[in-house]
């Protein structure tokens, strides 16, 4: 083999990790599974596509080797290949940030009130929570909680919010936090709380990494606010 030939083939190899990144829905679905791993049905649900459409993204995905799969029973469950895979989807979605202006302007679009956030460093909002300044609430579902979760806050998916609320004070401010900064369930979480107080939702603007310790030191996280 010439050193063309060789070439090509190291840049195919390659290629096959950014074809298989190629589609939306497999991004959200790496971000997904950065949570913990998931069956088939968790997967399609929570991206909006059927089984079959959720399984062919995801044989994409194991073909590049960036998932892996096992079998339970009658399920099949699916994980990353690494903690490298994560924080390839992050530097993807920096990238994407840093260069793509229609990118910025649908982020703004999230936030009713763009000019109305607030940055705060990790270890600055873990102090608070561990004071009781604020009470930390994560509104993922249950098993990506257990998966790994922010130091002291309470698991309160928003599928059970409106039936937990009298376990919130209603005189100390609240943060409500999901995934990565794609996430809107934070702010769902938000709309749905309506309290006399302070309500905050959480944007984790830093790495995605699979563990409730995985932000760095100095990390700044964004947190919209907004009042009722």
């Amino acid at each position: 083999m010439n050193n063309r030939s060789l070439k090509d083939l190291l840049y195919e190899q390659v290629a096959r990790v950014g074809k298989a990144l190629s589609s939306p829905k497999r991004l959200e679905m790496l971000e997904m599974l950065a949570q913990g791993e998931k069956s088939v049905e968790a997967v399609a649900g929570a991206v909006s596509v059927d089984i079959k459409l959720a399984s062919a993204h995801l044989k994409a995905l194991k073909e590049a080797r960036l998932v892996q799969s096992r079998r339970d029973g009658k399920r099949m469950l699916y994980r990353l290949s690494g903690q490298d895979v994560a924080q390839l989807g992050v530097t993807v979605r920096q990238v994407a940030e840093e260069h793509l202006l229609e990118l910025r302007m649908a982020l703004q679009q999230m936030m009713a009130e763009p000019e109305r956030l607030a940055q705060v460093g990790r270890k600055a909002l873990l102090t608070q929570a561990k004071r009781g300044d604020v009470v930390v609430i994560d509104v993922r579902p249950q098993d990506e909680y257990d998966t790994a979760h922010l130091p002291y806050a309470r698991s309160i998916p928003l599928t059970e919010l409106t039936h937990r609320l009298a376990e919130l004070p209603r005189d100390t401010e609240i943060v409500a936090y999901c995934r990565g900064p794609y996430c809107l369930l934070a702010f769902e979480a938000v709309a749905e709380l309506r309290l006399p107080v302070d309500v905050w939702g959480l944007i984790p603007s830093a790495e995605n990494l699979p563990s409730g310790s995985s932000y760095r030191p100095g990390d700044i996280v964004t947190v919209a606010e907004r009042w009722f």
